[in-house]
C-alpha cells in the first residue's frame, strides 16, 4: 500500500465531498490566485491506484451491469476522463482494495483500458453489515438495483441486524412501503421474480399480486400482467377484497390486511394480544398524548 503515496494528485479534489476527514492545506500566497484555494481542502484518503490492485466486492447486491450502458461509460472515461472516483476499503488478508461503492465504474475502466483509476479509501475497518447498507444505499438512490435484487439485500440486512423493517427504514432514510413493498416480491414463485426483473411485470403491479392468498387467482393475474393485459389498479382492487390469512413463522403471526399489515410476536394468546394492541390503539386515536403514555 505504501507504493501508492507517491501516487496521490489533483484529482482528488474532484471527489471532495466524498471524504469522511480532511486535513487543512496550508495557505497559499497572498495573491490573486490564492481565492482558488479558498474552501479548498486536500484529501488523504483520496489517491488513483493501478486497477490490477482492485477488485469487485462479491457480496455486493448488484449483480447484473448492462453492458451497452458500459461501453457508454467505457467511451466517456477515455474522452472526458473519470468524473466520479470509487470508494474502496483496503483488505489486509487479500491485499487488494475492494470495491465499496462504484463496481459500474471499475468495470468502464477495464473496459476502456485504463491503467489506473481515482479513489477514496474508506478508513477504519467496516463490518460486512455496514459495508452492506453503504451499498444499499448507494444503489437504491441511484436507482441502480433490479427490484429483486433490493429486495434480497434488504433480507439479508434484516436477517444480519435482527432489525425491524421500519427500523432498517429509518436506517437507509427510505420509507417503511418501500421496505415492505419490496420484500413482498420475495414471497412469489421464482419465476415471476425473473418477469419482475426482466420489466414483463411492473414491480408494483407484482406487490399488489403478491397480496392475494388464493393461489389460482394469483396465476391467472400473473398470467394477465405478463401479457400486458393487467391494470395495477385492477389487482390493487382484488386485493383489498380477497380474504387474509394469518401467516406464522418463527413465533411471530403476520395479518395482512387491505389496510397494512399487523404483527404479533412474542404471545401465546395472539387474539388477546390483538384485542390489547387494538384498545391502545383508539386511546392513541383518542388521545395521542395518553396513548404514547400507555
Amino acid at each position: 500500500m505504501a507504493s501508492f503515496k507517491n501516487m496521490q494528485q489533483a484529482g482528488a479534489n474532484v471527489v471532495g465531498s466524498l471524504s469522511r476527514s480532511a486535513a487543512p492545506q496550508s495557505p497559499a500566497p497572498a495573491t490573486a490566485t490564492a481565492r482558488a484555494y479558498d474552501g479548498r481542502t486536500q484529501l488523504r484518503e483520496a489517491c488513483k491506484i493501478r486497477l490490477d490492485r482492485i477488485v469487485a466486492d462479491p457480496n455486493q447486491p448488484r449483480k447484473e451491469f448492462d453492458e451497452a450502458a458500459l461501453g457508454e461509460l467505457a467511451d466517456s472515461l477515455k474522452t472526458k476522463g473519470q468524473l466520479q472516483p470509487i470508494r474502496v476499503r483496503w483488505d489486509e488478508a487479500a491485499e487488494v482494495y475492494v470495491v465499496v461503492v462504484g463496481e459500474r465504474r471499475l468495470r468502464a475502466a477495464q473496459l476502456a483500458g485504463l491503467d489506473s483509476v481515482v479513489c477514496v479509501v474508506a478508513p477504519g475497518n467496516a463490518t460486512p453489515e455496514e459495508l452492506l447498507e453503504d451499498q444499499l444505499v448507494e444503489n437504491a438512490l441511484r436507482q441502480d438495483l433490479k427490484p429483486v435484487e433490493e429486495a434480497r439485500a434488504y433480507r439479508q440486512l434484516l436477517d444480519r441486524l435482527g432489525i425491524s423493517q421500519r427500523q432498517l427504514a429509518e436506517r437507509l432514510h427510505v420509507s417503511p412501503q418501500k421496505v415492505t413493498r419490496a420484500l413482498a416480491l420475495l414471497d412469489l414463485p421464482a419465476d415471476v421474480q425473473e418477469s419482475v426483473e426482466q420489466g414483463a411485470i411492473a414491480p408494483q403491479t407484482a406487490y399488489e399480486i403478491s397480496r392475494i392468498e388464493d393461489s389460482a387467482e394469483q396465476q391467472e393475474l400473473i398470467e394477465k400482467a405478463r401479457r400486458g393485459e393487467l391494470k395495477r389498479e385492477v389487482v390493487r382492487e382484488r386485493a383489498t377484497k380477497a380474504p387474509r390469512k394469518a401467516r406464522t413463522e418463527g413465533g411471530r403471526v403476520e395479518f395482512r390486511t387491505s389496510r397494512g399489515t399487523v404483527l404479533v410476536s412474542g404471545s401465546d394468546d395472539v387474539v388477546a394480544a390483538l384485542e390489547e394492541a387494538l384498545a391502545q390503539a383508539r386511546v392513541a386515536s383518542a388521545d395521542p398524548a395518553r396513548g404514547q403514555a400507555a
